[in-house]
């Protein structure tokens, strides 16, 4: 027995599961289930940082724009050369 693996009994409606055998075959459903299942994982894991993400920007938008805002005389400086 592979003991990294865990034995779930799931249910779907019987149409996906007719869907699924006829895609990958009636012998790949665990393994098309798991990748199916990280998949979606990953997906979900990477919207959600992505919102943390723009959140964060969003929090801190008003701080970096008077920061930036400080240096630009000095960004501006000697420009009036070229």
């Amino acid at each position: 027995m592979n003991t990294g693996s865990v034995r779930l009994n799931i249910t779907i409606p019987k149409e996906l599961a007719q869907s699924m055998d006829d895609y990958i075959g009636s012998g790949k459903r665990s393994r098309f289930v798991a990748e199916a299942i990280k998949t979606l994982i990953d997906k979900k894991r990477k919207e959600k940082m992505n919102a943390s993400l723009e959140e964060g920007y969003k929090a801190t938008a008003k701080e970096s724009r008077e920061f930036a805002g400080e240096f630009e005389d000095v960004d501006l400086e000697g420009w009036d050369d070229y």
